[in-house]
């Protein structure tokens, strides 16, 4: 019931309904439900089937089961025998049929003081056999009756709710059934009627609500499949809000000015000349997409995706061209000091006949240098800013930014990238953007996460790129591997050795670098060996790399560090260990630190273990070269967030959908997305409010 009138649940706080405090409020806000519209979508991640008792002679372990019966025994069976520090206690209980354990791990002194024996508990959980084969449920769900007062069952399917700490699902479940009782379709507006939907099934937005929180037996297994037609079209909802947020943006984006940079073709044929490189049919294609956007005086907004090697790097620098034959400023931000260097030497050495300045700006520079490169940098004396973090810092500011390019940039969070845009935003205009990144995007994932930006794709490696043969072993063949690094340095090639670790771990069994530099020296004391980590200093990791490119090392020890970045056309081996605890993206990148040059290259992929799941993996990365269907495989295998470090970044955060496995309904999402902002604009905001969509401002950053 509540405490006060309304039409809507729209705008109305959950306080507003009796049984809600202030304890209860802030939990709930945890959970992102502030409104009675919120608390309403809140739906059940799962449902258990609580309409029926399960005799104790007829459990079976393994099988989810609501028992009822009287407590025979408790044990401890004094309070003394409870003690603060060790909460475990049992209960048995016996029916007609037969007795059984009730295991609490993390009872309390109230639970244990309030089971007595005698009173029947009726309860819910996994049955398992404990010890000596006897059955029992580990802190079942339970209730406590006299015998004479049991309450009849629930004709529903009991309802587990997504929740956190403090919230408990009683709670959440009497919260909704005092919610539920007397709704009518006005108190919820459905945004979508009157649109061409691909449901047959839709009913009103609290029809299909009602029916999730309260559903019959009968749809136990399409439900916790998530295969319900109510539940697929809430998903539906959910990604379409999504969508048309990154349109709406989109739309606003276009608002703004940039300012406009033409193409200075002399500049970049004769960078072209000098470098003696012919760019690919696939890299043409796109400066020719770049250059076109940043002549316009609409802020450019574009995802540039490439495989391993395919001269994203290259694109980078002939854009930032554009910048400079104006007198303007562009900054590139990597997601590692290491491959900022990277960018910075190969900027300086493509760049060295051209007037610029190149700076690279990392938080190792310190003291008077610093001051210094930052007054140049704020003056517009520096043309080119290549950095890490430290480039969005707030004491840092351009003179006339107009190009921000980030690599990478999955491993950037939202707020960082919006960040390094403000520092563009000056006298009315705005940067343009182009953000980069080695890990291929499956394309139906890429229409929902990036709806916003223009995309350009590299498909083509440039001329004389050796395919890599990829090879899987267990550790114990270790002796063969070392043989082939033997050969291959004899014939004056390079190797890398990839560890997990830094350091041994206790916790973890894998091989850790230092202690695998260790061992090859050993084993290999004829061999010069480098050690490259990230907790090494800038100082030592530039001179390490530089000495590995230089040739002055036969083998790099190193950790995923040089994931990304990393080119040396010499270095024709690369050893992984522990490749089955990495992804498919991951691999993939480190396996493109080879095949750089003309020479045949080779990948060794370690196993300890091998769980079904890794070895679907490894077997995918042997098979197949191609970024993108890698891509699409570490997708089905892993999940969109694993593949896109979204859970550290920020990306995308759905109550209800989710893409891996929501993806088929993707395109009649971007049909339906055209014809609510053509037909029902004034709807659009409501329905990205609904679903807390991120802020506008930073659904482009």
């Amino acid at each position: 019931m509540l405490r006060s009138a309304g039409c809507s649940f729209v705008q109305i706080p959950c306080t507003e309904l009796s049984g809600i405090g202030v304890r209860t409020a802030a939990l709930l806000k945890r959970c992102g439900i502030v409104t009675l519209e919120n608390l309403l979508l809140h739906i059940p991640m799962r449902y258990e089937d609580r309409t029926r008792l399960t005799s104790i002679a007829e459990l079976r372990a393994g099988e989810y089961a609501l028992i009822v019966g009287f407590i025979e025994e408790i044990y401890p069976q004094t309070t003394s025998g409870f003690r603060r520090n060790r909460t475990q206690f049992i209960l048995q209980i016996r029916d007609k049929t037969g007795a059984m354990l009730l295991r609490f791990l993390h009872g309390t002194a109230k639970q244990y003081m309030h089971l007595k024996p005698g009173l029947v508990v009726r309860c819910f959980g996994q049955v398992r056999y404990g010890h000596r084969g006897c059955l029992e449920l580990i802190h079942p769900d339970y209730q406590c009756f006299s015998a004479d007062k049991i309450p009849p069952l629930e004709p529903y399917l009991t309802p587990v709710y997504p929740s956190t700490a403090g919230l408990s699902q009683i709670i959440l479940r009497r919260i909704l059934a005092r919610l539920l009782q007397g709704l009518s379709t006005d108190q919820l507006p459905d945004y979508l009627k009157g649109l061409t939907l691909p449901f047959k099934q839709r009913v009103h937005l609290i029809e299909m609500l009602i029916y999730l929180h309260k559903p019959p037996v009968s749809d136990l297994a399409l439900l916790n499949a998530f295969q319900h037609p109510y539940q697929r079209c809430l998903a539906f909802e959910e990604l379409l809000a999504q969508h048309v947020s990154r349109l709406s943006s989109q739309a606003i984006h276009t608002q703004y000015r940039a300012r406009s940079l033409r193409a200075p073709i002399q500049l970049i044929d004769q960078i072209l000349q000098n470098l003696k490189m012919r760019l690919t049919e696939a890299q043409k294609r796109v400066l020719h997409e770049i250059s076109q956007d940043l002549a316009r005086s609409k802020p450019m907004s574009r995802l540039l995706q490439g495989d391993v090697g395919s001269g994203k790097t290259l694109i980078a620098l002939l854009a930032s061209l554009h910048t400079l034959h104006q007198g303007l400023q562009c900054v590139l931000m990597a997601p590692t000091e290491l491959l900022a260097q990277q960018h910075y030497a190969n900027f300086s050495q493509y760049l060295a006949q051209v007037p610029v300045a190149i700076a690279c700006l990392t938080s190792e520079l310190k003291g008077k240098a610093r001051k210094e490169l930052l007054a140049q940098i704020s003056q517009g004396v520096i043309g080119i800013v290549i950095g890490t973090h430290a480039v969005f810092q707030t004491h840092i500011e351009f003179e006339n930014l107009a190009l921000v390019m980030i690599d990478e940039q999955h491993r950037f969070g939202v707020d960082q990238r919006l960040l390094l845009m403000q520092k563009g935003q000056k006298n009315g205009y705005y940067p343009h953007q182009l953000v980069m990144t080695a890990t291929p995007i499956p394309r139906t994932l890429a229409m929902t996460l990036y709806a916003g930006l223009d995309a350009s794709i590299i498909d083509e490696l440039p001329p004389g790129r050796q395919p890599i043969c990829t090879v899987v072993l267990p550790e114990q063949r270790r002796d063969e591997v070392i043989a082939r690094i033997c050969h291959l340095v004899e014939q004056r090639q390079q190797v890398y050795w990839v560890c997990p670790l830094i350091t041994d771990s206790n916790r973890l069994q894998c091989q850790a670098a230092e202690s695998t530099a260790v061992y090859l020296s050993q084993q290999l004391p004829q061999l010069r060996i480098g050690l490259i980590h990230g907790q090494r200093t800038n100082t030592e990791k530039n001179a390490i790399m530089t000495a590995f490119k230089q040739g002055s090392l036969d083998i790099l020890v190193a950790t995923s560090v040089i994931e990304v970045g990393v080119d040396i056309a010499n270095a024709t081996l690369i050893v992984i260990e522990n490749s089955e605890r990495l992804g498919l993206a991951q691999l993939h990148q480190l396996r493109g630190r080879v095949g750089r040059g003309t020479l045949p290259s080779y990948c060794i992929l370690l196993y300890q273990t091998l769980t079904p799941l890794a070895k679907e993996r490894l077997k995918s990365i042997r098979n197949t070269q191609d970024g993108f269907e890698l891509a699409q495989r570490d997708l089905e295998l892993r999940g969109w967030g694993e593949l896109l470090g979204t859970k550290q970044t920020g990306l995308l955060h759905f109550k209800i959908a989710d893409l891996q496995r929501d993806v088929d309904l993707l395109p009649e999402i971007q049909k339906i997305a055209k014809q609510l902002l053509r037909d029902f604009p004034n709807r659009v905001q409501l329905l990205i409010q609904r679903w807390h969509v991120c802020d506008e401002k930073y659904a482009l950053a």
